[in-house]
């Protein structure tokens, strides 16, 4: 039997010994700093080591999520939408008052009675108040596509544990396919309903610079050169004037109203042709993401059926080893 006080001293000294065993991460040079005080050694300070993405206190910082947050972002998408929101707002916007220009145009120096182009006022009012309705109904589905982004992108990647794909989900999808069709054709007609105006101001504004041409040329009048607005069926053949000719053509192209008209309805048309391109790069993205989230589904359902069968071949195992017990 040894003394208390020798085993005590033992007890001591053991512990003393562990105290001075340094750890592997007390090793590393990197997570320790110098500190400089007045006339004591140098120390080295412990600093707690990280683990992955996580901090000291076991929560992800700002800097990993704000990471994560960006890697679940539909850059593709937000493109498409941004694209989108530009070519409708320039169509919608330019469209109005180069329509309310051209009503001007034709009252002042085409038609001067009012039942002639009683009619023409009617449709393009009728056509601005649909502007409205496009303007405002774009505005929503481009939010909802880029919300779709977001739920596919965060679906397929996998970065939220509560994104699933689901039959739901990928008919959701499959329909906005089908209507960013259907809206990429119904704009295609509309492109090419824009570019009608482009033709008929462009054709004013060239016969204009022919009759400016020919002003210092005495055997070919300038009077003889008109523009005959009848002919585009915009207003009835018994409108009065219905044309203008030489000096009055000249001023109405001088005009501020037939200025702003003509490029206003230029920006109108690359803004319906902006927006064909927004829907068709859409309509490139929701096929993909479709694509992407059946094949996904296809893989989660054939992981269930092979955890499935694993579940079923670890009970089979512990059945069997119950009865193996059973017979000992």
């Amino acid at each position: 039997m040894k003394p208390a006080m020798e085993t005590a001293a033992e007890e001591n000294a053991e512990q003393s010994q562990e105290k001075k065993v340094i750890t592997r991460p007390e090793m590393e040079i990197g997570r320790y700093h110098w500190m400089y005080r007045s006339s004591r050694p140098h120390r080295y300070h412990h600093v707690p080591a990280l683990r992955g993405n996580i901090s000291p206190l076991g929560i992800q910082g700002c800097f990993e999520c704000c990471i994560k947050c960006l890697g679940g972002v539909p850059y593709a998408s937000l493109v498409a939408t941004i694209l989108c929101f530009s070519g409708v707002a320039l169509f919608c916007g330019c469209g109005h008052v180069a329509l309310t220009g051209t009503v001007s145009i034709l009252e002042q120096h085409f038609s001067t009675t009012a039942s002639d182009h009683a009619l023409l006022s009617e449709v393009i009012q009728l056509m601005q108040y649909v502007i409205y309705g496009i303007a405002s109904f774009f505005f929503l589905y481009g939010i909802i596509l880029l919300a779709e982004g977001f739920y596919t992108t965060s679906a397929v990647k996998e970065l939220h544990g509560e994104f699933k794909t689901t039959a739901c989900g990928r008919c959701i999808s499959g329909m906005f396919v089908f209507l960013t069709y259907v809206l990429g054709v119904a704009w295609l007609g509309v492109f090419g309903f824009s570019a009608v105006p482009v033709f008929m101001f462009y054709n004013i504004w060239s016969t204009c610079e022919v009759i400016k041409s020919f002003q210092s040329n005495v055997t070919v009048p300038g009077d003889q050169i008109c523009v005959d607005i009848r002919q585009y069926g915009i207003i009835p053949w018994n409108a009065v004037p219905g044309k203008a000719c030489g000096p009055i053509l000249e001023n109405i192209c001088n005009t501020n109203e037939f200025y702003m008209s003509y490029h206003l309805f230029i920006v109108a048309c690359a803004g319906a042709g902006a927006t064909v391109i927004a829907l068709i790069h859409f309509l490139m993205i929701l096929s993909s993401n479709w694509a992407y989230l059946k094949d996904a589904s296809k893989m989660q359902a054939y992981q269930d059926i092979k955890a499935k069968e694993e579940q079923e071949l670890q009970d089979i195992q512990s059945r069997s080893k119950e009865q193996l017990n059973s017979y000992t």
